[in-house]
């Protein structure tokens, strides 16, 4: 690990003697400001509130199943049992089936994301790509990722500017 940080720095004094420029961004900030984004994001969290209680819904009907099995166990005979556990059973995967299509790696989340963020990321990133090119910046950091930053100069925030880019105040 100090090899990786003596590294680092190194590379930045290296950089430095020839003079390059750097800047950095905050796009957790520019995203917050732009109404689109806000908008996509309420927009995805009333979907995922929705499809979680579709699926809480879902795990309710089971344990009710589940608890009026247990009820009448003592009275079924073992084939009705079977059936039981059966249904109850393939409720569980149709249950766990629809989380993951909702929330898994592929899943409507997921893609719903990338069609409405996905767009609003590419128009941030290319207003800070031209931002880069016209004011001749070599590297611009991104402060909301996980680069740690210990120490950053306010002069070299350029946030606002890429806001102002964008149309945005």
């Amino acid at each position: 690990m100090k090899k990786l940080i003596f590294i680092f720095i190194m590379s930045i004094a290296t950089l430095s003697v020839y003079a390059q420029k750097f800047a950095y961004v905050d796009s957790d900030y520019i995203l917050e400001r732009m109404p689109e984004y806000v908008s996509a994001q309420d927009q995805l969290d009333k979907l995922s509130l929705n499809w979680q209680e579709e699926i809480e819904e879902l795990y309710q009907e089971i344990d009710q199943l589940y608890k009026k099995y247990q009820a009448d166990k003592v009275l079924l005979t073992q084939e009705m049992k079977n059936k039981r556990e059966g249904e109850i059973i393939n409720k569980e995967k149709d249950a766990k089936e629809l989380q993951r299509k909702r929330f898994g790696p592929e899943g409507d989340l997921y893609t719903k994301r990338k069609e409405l963020i996905q767009p609003i990321q590419d128009k941030v990133y290319n207003a800070i790509r031209d931002f880069s090119n016209e004011k001749r910046y070599d590297i611009i950091f991104d402060k909301s990722s996980n680069l740690i930053m210990l120490f950053s100069n306010t002069s070299l925030d350029k946030s606002d500017d890429i806001l102002n880019i964008l149309g945005y105040k």
